[in-house]
């Protein structure tokens, strides 16, 4: 399969410095430094408004599992609108230190598990812990990583609760097709010209 070319949008949101920003709920405005390198893609403003619009725009409470964390943007939203727990997993130590960096700045230390760990090992690991999460954000690199593998550990594994999502961000050519036994589509969109989304809901 060939891989295509991000758009020039891309590569200008992975310079070192670029900034997002929390949309809404309590952090809302607060600037979130992203990943200062060219192997995490940040998610933009406009799909994250957008994501949340549709999963949810607030929360009473919950867990969520941001398994390829980046800079924590997804996360640290999904707190700032009502969630009560997150744990963010990323396997570069860059994306790690940037984590911290904005969790500290927040000060949301005490609502975050922040592991450098791949992602099926943090599957593994949070299978024995036995937990009901409400929410898994899964936004891999594009092209690098099985959805597929990922959504059937999730599966197997009985990671969420009932009614809980799992939330696939890929490229918009990309066609995520598979299915569970315990879950139903939710939402399949595309949300602008480069990002598609392929949401799962137990249940």
């Amino acid at each position: 399969m060939k891989v295509p070319c991000y758009s020039k949008i891309d590569f200008t949101q992975r310079k070192e410095g670029y900034k997002v920003r929390v949309i809404a709920g309590k952090y809302k405005g607060h600037r979130i430094q992203a990943v200062p390198n060219k192997l995490t893609r940040p998610t933009t403003d406009k799909v994250k408004e957008s994501l949340f619009q549709i999963i949810g725009p607030f929360f009473s409470g919950g867990i969520c599992l941001d398994l390829f964390a980046g800079s924590g943007s997804l996360a640290i939203e999904a707190l700032s609108r009502g969630m009560d727990q997150a744990i963010l997993v990323d396997k570069q130590p860059k994306a790690i230190s940037t984590i911290k960096s904005n969790v500290n700045q927040l000060g949301l230390s005490e609502h975050v598990e922040i592991y450098r760990n791949d992602a099926q090992r943090a599957l593994k690991a949070i299978k024995k812990r036995e937990l009901k999460l409400d929410i898994i954000f899964l936004d891999p690199p594009y092209y690098k990583t099985s959805y597929e593998k990922l959504l059937e550990m999730i599966d197997a594994y009985d990671l969420l609760a009932q009614k809980g999502l799992i939330v696939c961000e890929h490229d918009a050519a990309y066609q995520l097709e598979v299915e569970l036994d315990n879950y139903q589509l939710f939402k399949k969109d595309k949300l602008g010209n480069t990002t598609g989304i392929t949401i799962y809901q137990k249940g």
